[in-house]
């Protein structure tokens, strides 16, 4: 099982939901964060002060997923994600060692 972290512009957030439910992903979780990377943040003119955003708004997104399921969920988010601008975001894969519902005692890919 993988956890799959994806950072992406708050705007594709429907776009990837939609791809992700596309392809039968049940459930995520969903962040708001702030963060720069190669853009550096930029400046913003607000009642004629000029004043620099070095944080800019993005959205974590959160899926466990089955090993078997992991390319198409990372092809699913990459190609939703993208518009070819710099601070599409990027995806973060780590393993689970282990996965439990709460509620029924499910373990591992029974409690995805």
């Amino acid at each position: 099982m993988k956890l799959v972290t994806a950072v992406i512009k708050p705007f594709k957030l429907d776009d990837v939901r939609d791809a992700l439910a596309d392809i039968g992903v049940r459930g995520m979780t969903v962040t708001e964060v702030k963060g720069f990377g190669r853009q550096k943040g930029h400046t913003e003119l607000y009642r004629g002060a000029e004043y620099a955003v070095d944080f800019l708004p993005k959205i974590k997104l959160e899926v466990a997923v089955d090993d078997q399921q992991l390319d198409r969920v990372l092809e699913a988010i990459a190609s939703a994600a993208k518009t070819d601008k710099i601070g599409d975001g990027k995806l973060f894969i780590t393993d689970l060692e282990q996965v439990i519902r709460i509620r029924t005692g499910e373990t591992d890919q029974d409690a995805l």
